[in-house]
């Protein structure tokens, strides 16, 4: 017997991995922006922690609602796909075997053995290839929508309490460069973690998530400084 060694495949973290980059990237820079916006405006200290808060929890709520929604409707499109392909197979056999061996001839394979693999595969799990091989529908990528919710609910919560603490920590005179340069640096940090579970390159993934975490940061505190000068 062929002994084939096991492989952990990093497309198999996607599901989970871009609902936490999202949850956390938008938390960090939704309650930073949201800090920055409200003190630029000359608000209180309690009335920045208090809006940081209420900030982090609707925001932690919305992403849920938001990715469990979007998620299910990806979900709903995916079964809605596999009944139809379900009663395809039901009904016409062998007009589904031939469609499946073009696919194999378009990728490469001879007729001949395109057939004997659709047979093959088809004899086994005629859903399940068509699936993966039709619709790009598999295990690894399937939607969960409780799975996304969950972690985007979680992760967003995390990042949003980073300003939170840089707030609480950081002198009156200084809430605003302490909160956006320690909210910066995690943000830096979340693109290097995400890069490094993902398999990608680290300088663009980081950069880029900075970048953008930046410009929304200087737009909100500019907003907030200029309804703040506005008497």
């Amino acid at each position: 017997m062929r002994r084939v060694h096991p492989e952990n495949h990093l497309i198999e973290r996607i599901g989970w991995l871009r609902a936490a980059v999202l949850g956390a990237n938008d938390g960090i820079i939704s309650t930073a922006s949201l800090v920055l916006g409200v003190t630029s405006a000359g608000g209180a200290a309690k009335a920045v922690l208090v809006a940081g808060i209420a900030g982090l929890v609707a925001g932690a709520m919305s992403m849920a609602a938001g990715e469990y929604v979007s998620v299910s409707s990806q979900s709903d499109t995916e079964r809605a796909d596999l009944e139809r392909e379900r009663r395809e197979l039901a009904s016409e056999p062998e007009r589904e075997m031939a469609e499946l061996a073009q696919l194999y001839v378009d990728r490469g394979l001879e007729p001949g053995l395109a057939d004997e693999v659709a047979r093959q595969l088809m004899s086994k799990d005629a859903l399940g290839a068509h699936a993966r091989d039709e619709l790009g529908i598999s295990a690894a990528t399937a939607a969960r929508p409780v799975q996304a919710a969950l972690t985007s609910a979680a992760t967003f919560s995390v990042g949003a309490a980073a300003p939170l603490i840089l707030l609480l920590v950081s002198p009156l005179k200084l809430i605003l460069p302490v909160v956006a340069l320690g909210s910066l640096a995690c943000l830096a940090l979340l693109g290097l973690i995400g890069a490094q579970t993902g398999g990608a390159r680290l300088i663009k993934p980081t950069f880029r998530v900075t970048f953008w975490g930046a410009l929304a940061m200087g737009v909100t505190a500019g907003i907030g400084a200029l309804f703040g000068a506005t008497p």
